[in-house]
């Protein structure tokens, strides 16, 4: 009579590779090891996670700034005609935010502006200068509309988000463009945190804005006060013999070939096709500039406002 272990599929003893039991045995035993390893990356990624402060950063559209916080404070959207007081501003949205995302750190804060062909005014560079903050330009057309800011504040927004750089995200401004760069950012995990500056009459932010957004903030007419303070108008007196017609059509053809100078062949190209009216800040500027020329104020004259226009445009034209 042969041993058990001469008749064949009885195992000889333990660890028989031929034992199958003993196979899915050792596989079980290995894929909890390797369950257990990973379980325990897990933890110490979760403690790693959980060590790391959450971190924020503020996105501020300075042309929605500037026309809503002038028009509420000053009663104007225009930059001349009032002054902001930018870094005060910059530094009550950091405590703002440092008050709202109490455990998180701030990563800096992004200013979106525009300059004529993206070259940083004295005022741009001393907001650049200040620590934490980084002025982005767009451009400035011949009619002082910002062009790519809202594109500049996307991409910062999504790549930020992307790399897990920011947990939380406050955006001023109010333009529907915006919602774009919401949604990306939205879309890696960010929150996005609008905030507005008190509207004189009616609403200063797009309804889709408001819509797409994680919250809401407005900023009162107290809160903005201190920041923005009216430029005193320049009075002249109307002594002595007016200028003639003449005058004031040569004083406008001399701004208009400063403005040419400054501006280029790009802007003129633009400004063209609306002749024989000029958008409403070119318009105010020459105003501005020919009443300081002529020392005397040309407002009432509606005649002398022609020729001055005339004036202007001769040039242009003539330099087409």
């Amino acid at each position: 009579m042969s041993d058990a272990g001469d008749i064949p599929g009885i195992p000889d003893g333990p660890g028989d590779p031929s034992d199958p039991t003993d196979a899915g045995g050792s596989a079980a035993s290995d894929i909890g090891a390797q369950l257990e390893r990973t379980n325990q990356l897990l933890r110490r990624m979760l403690a790693e996670v959980a060590k790391t402060p959450s971190t924020h950063a503020i996105f501020v559209d300075a042309g929605y700034v500037y026309a809503a916080a002038g028009l509420l404070v000053a009663g104007t959207e225009d930059r001349r005609s009032f002054d902001l007081d930018a870094e005060g501003l910059i530094e009550a949205f950091i405590d703002k935010a440092r008050t709202i995302f109490a455990d998180s750190r701030l990563l800096r804060v992004y200013w979106y502006d525009g300059a004529r062909r993206r070259i940083h005014t004295s005022e741009q560079q001393s907001i650049a200068e200040l620590p934490d903050v980084k002025v982005r330009l767009g451009n400035l057309n011949a009619n002082n509309q910002q062009k790519g800011v809202d594109s500049l504040i996307r991409s910062d927004l999504e790549s930020l988000a992307r790399h897990r750089a920011i947990s939380d995200a406050a955006l001023i401004g109010g333009d529907e463009d915006l919602v774009s760069a919401v949604e990306a950012a939205q879309g890696y995990g960010a929150r996005v945190h609008l905030w507005g500056i008190e509207a004189a009459e009616g609403r200063n932010q797009a309804e889709p804005l408001l819509w797409e957004v994680d919250s809401q903030r407005t900023f009162d007419l107290d809160f903005c006060k201190p920041y923005v303070t009216r430029r005193p108008v320049t009075m002249y007196e109307d002594s002595g013999p007016a200028p003639t017609r003449d005058d004031v059509r040569f004083v406008g053809a001399q701004i208009a070939a400063t403005w040419l100078s400054s501006r280029g062949r790009a802007a003129l190209a633009q400004l063209l096709p609306g002749h024989p009216y000029l958008p409403g800040p070119v318009d105010q500027d020459l105003l501005v500039e020919a009443e300081r020329l002529l020392q005397r104020s040309l407002r009432g004259h509606a005649d002398l406002r022609r020729a001055l226009r005339d004036g202007f445009w001769q040039h242009l034209q003539s330099q087409y």
